[in-house]
């Protein structure tokens, strides 16, 4: 894969989500000495990346900024982070619950601003990445956005905004919904009878070859279930109890309007 990395890379924030992307351009080539990340407590990233605890005097031509800190943050961080940039200095965005008009107001001085929700895999590259821009940011910068993202895995472009919190609470929070469900298999097998530490091993090496099966396939995965179930046999006698009223539907259907309000409620503040 060739890349078309930034001259420059300014990290506000290297936590979880930020570090994880970092590792990831680095393991795909990225030079560590195109990267200053600022780091209030100045603990080293990784070999070779410069970690500032305050902003430095000037960003250097071709600078792109991604936005990596706590959402609450934001206002602090435009206040100091202002008069550093340029009308062309790209901005890419990882905060939750942040808009693009918010992003806009904060930083009025420039022109190229990208909304990105990545998710925790993508430092394995293979997480999921979801892009917005807005009618003002240029084709240059999208496509940067889309160089940068691309060795992270899947990059999907929502057009419309508001659909934002909805893909959040999709692939952004479902790393976690998906670990919790993990556990929750390796439990349930812990209470038929099977040993722990066995449990454990299969329920995760049970997802993690069905979710690459379901990956390749050409047939959606409810047709794989079907397939896998044979009439009146064990797979399909468990089917029956996930799908009874929808309940497994429902049950994540309910999981994911949590999170997308308070998705919606970060949005206004709350």
């Amino acid at each position: 894969m060739t890349i078309d990395w930034p001259s420059h890379l300014f990290l506000v924030g290297c936590g979880n989500m930020a570090g994880q992307m970092l590792s990831r351009w680095l393991a795909c080539g990225l030079d560590p000495a195109r990267v200053m990340v600022l780091r209030p407590s100045g603990r080293a990233v990784a070999d070779g990346v410069m970690v500032v605890t305050d902003y430095p005097a000037a960003l250097p031509a071709g600078t792109v900024i991604l936005l990596g800190m706590k959402p609450y943050q934001i206002g602090e961080v435009a206040q100091a982070l202002g008069p550093h940039c340029r009308a062309d200095t790209p901005i890419l965005s990882i905060l939750a619950g942040t808009p693009l008009a918010e992003l806009r107001a904060r930083f009025p001085m420039v022109y190229d601003i990208v909304r990105a929700m990545p998710n925790l895999p993508v430092g394995i590259g293979q997480g999921v990445t979801a892009l917005h821009v807005d009618a003002l940011t240029s084709a240059e910068a999208k496509s940067m956005a889309q160089s940068l993202i691309a060795p992270l895995g899947l990059v999907e472009w929502i057009a419309d905004e508001a659909l934002f919190n909805a893909v959040t609470a999709l692939s952004g929070c479902g790393p976690a919904f998906l670990f919790r469900f993990v556990d929750a298999l390796s439990r349930a097998a812990q209470a038929i009878g099977i040993p722990a530490d066995q449990a454990a091993r299969m329920a995760l090496g049970t997802v993690q070859g069905a979710a690459t099966m379901a990956a390749r396939a050409s047939d959606s995965p409810a047709t794989l279930a079907d397939q896998v179930a044979s009439p009146g046999g064990m797979t399909r006698k468990g089917l029956d109890i996930l799908d009874a009223d929808d309940r497994l539907l429902h049950l994540l259907t309910d999981t994911l309007v949590a999170a997308k309000a308070r998705g919606e409620a970060m949005a206004r503040g709350e």
